[in-house]
């Protein structure tokens, strides 16, 4: 995944830029950049920060900065920003994009007499490639529609140029892009929690395939937005940081609801409900209001040096991390019975190291509720989770050992309530050993969200999506 921030002002952009960039850290783990624009001149810098926090590693930068427009980019896939120059222009661009068909087309510009001299693991810097599509084009707009009608995947983006910052939402609005306004100019924003601290009222939320170019003094659109949207449900469920609204829908609420709608419903005896941190505590606290049973921190996290993980690199590391940074609360959860509410299960390591933690710890029945249907497809269009197989899914791997495919049958696993639905839930609870296990269905969380169907993109919960 990946956030990016963008600030534009009558005065210095780079206090504005510096902190805006950091209210993105929870979308990402791996890079981290920022590029000001002063007096015909780009500054950037670039940084790792797997093993540190953004402001550590750039605040001994900050003074090399200056100027009254910058972006940066919280970023989990390439090194960015990008400064290119071309017929259109001398831009810098920050990407939160999913590329898919990216051989094909580094291998058709290669063709056609373009180079590339940026590359992240061996593979070509994916926004240095849309950089070189967006070239392709006799003006921005055509550059950038040549961008997403070539592309699979997703892409959102943001072009520092001498005349303003040019915004670009994905083609279907996977990714939310927001403008806001503050006394002195104007900034953008993956996350809309970016702004208040920094002054900013979100003022406009930018549609899906529109293009916009931001100014000290305002916004004038380019490009008329797409009339169809699908935007990741999964903002809701996990990685929208609570604060944050999408499309108008704000994130804890819509956790909320989906717990309480289940709380409602549900027949289990308990003690108390207990939210897994973080995502899971506002599902906690509507189910606990739905329930009529009291809300305790049965398990806490541990912040003051482990933070957000979002996609370690590696499995080893993502299992520790995910072990080290939940503290169970033994004097709470000894002999009683406990509902707790997730986000999500994606391969079920990290869920089973924490039941074993509660029973360790004198649980006496755990009972586990999930606000979003069983994840039976890997994202194809925002990278929420590191999986490289459908075999990591836990779900494929049950679906396999069942069909004798990971691949087979799959829709009727997607239905609730159906007999393989009801088979893979049940084997699910018995790998990991919970006393019982329920998912919120589809049809709950959309309701929740509170959009027409259509507009949200469901593709891993039921297939569903178009490219």
């Amino acid at each position: 995944m990946g956030g990016f921030f963008g600030s534009i002002k009558h005065s210095d952009c780079v206090a504005d830029l510096f902190y805006g960039v950091d209210y993105n850290s929870h979308l990402g783990t791996k890079r981290a950049g920022m590029v000001t624009f002063d007096k015909g001149y780009f500054t950037r810098s670039i940084h790792n920060i797997e093993n540190s926090y953004f402001r550590t590693k750039f605040e001994p930068d900050l003074p090399t900065f200056s100027g009254n427009s910058g972006i940066g980019i919280i970023s989990d896939t390439d090194a960015q920003p990008i400064i290119f120059s071309c017929h259109l222009g001398k831009f810098a661009i920050v990407t939160v994009a999913r590329v898919n068909n990216l051989p094909e087309l580094e291998k058709d510009l290669l063709d056609a007499g373009h180079h590339f001299c940026e590359h992240s693991n061996g593979i070509t810097n994916q926004t240095e490639l849309i950089a070189t599509l967006i070239s392709q084009g006799k003006d921005y707009v055509d550059g950038i529609e040549n961008v997403q009608n070539k592309l699979r995947g997703s892409c959102s983006m943001l072009l520092l140029t001498e005349n303003g910052i040019i915004v670009a939402r994905d083609k279907y609005g996977r990714t939310p892009v927001y403008v806001g306004k503050g006394e002195d100019g104007f900034a953008v924003s993956s996350e809309t929690c970016s702004f208040p601290n920094l002054g900013y009222e979100v003022e406009y939320n930018v549609g899906p395939g529109e293009v916009v170019l931001v100014t000290a003094d305002g916004y004038t659109q380019l490009r008329k937005p797409n009339k169809k949207m699908q935007i990741c449900s999964f903002l809701w469920v996990y990685y929208g940081y609570p604060s944050c609204v999408y499309e108008g829908k704000n994130a804890e609420e819509v956790r909320f609801k989906c717990g309480c709608a289940m709380g409602e419903k549900d027949d289990c005896k308990a003690d108390f409900v207990s939210g897994i941190p973080d995502s899971g505590i506002g599902m906690a606290l509507g189910y606990a209001v739905g329930k009529r049973i009291p809300y305790k921190r049965g398990i806490v996290k541990y912040t003051p040096t482990w933070p957000r993980s979002f996609t370690p690199p590696t499995q080893e590391l993502r299992e520790l991390v995910a072990k080290m940074k939940l503290i169970p609360n033994p004097a709470l959860i000894r002999g009683k019975k406990v509902v707790f509410c997730d986000d999500s299960i994606v391969r079920g390591t990290q869920l089973h190291d924490n039941v074993k933690d509660l029973y360790r710890y004198g649980a006496e029945e755990v009972h586990m509720r999930i606000s979003c249907p069983p994840l039976v497809y890997p994202c194809k269009f925002v990278n929420f989770t590191a999986s490289k197989s459908e075999l990591e899914l836990i779900t494929r791997r049950i679906i396999k050992e069942f069909e004798g495919s990971h691949d087979r049958n799959l829709e009727a696993y997607t239905k609730t309530d159906s007999p393989e639905y009801k088979r893979m839930v049940e084997e699910i609870r018995r790998q990991l050993r919970i006393t019982s296990l329920k998912f919120n269905p589809l049809e709950t969380l959309v309701e929740a969200i509170g959009l027409p169907k259509e507009c949200v993109c469901t593709h891993c919960f039921d297939g569903s999506s178009y490219e």
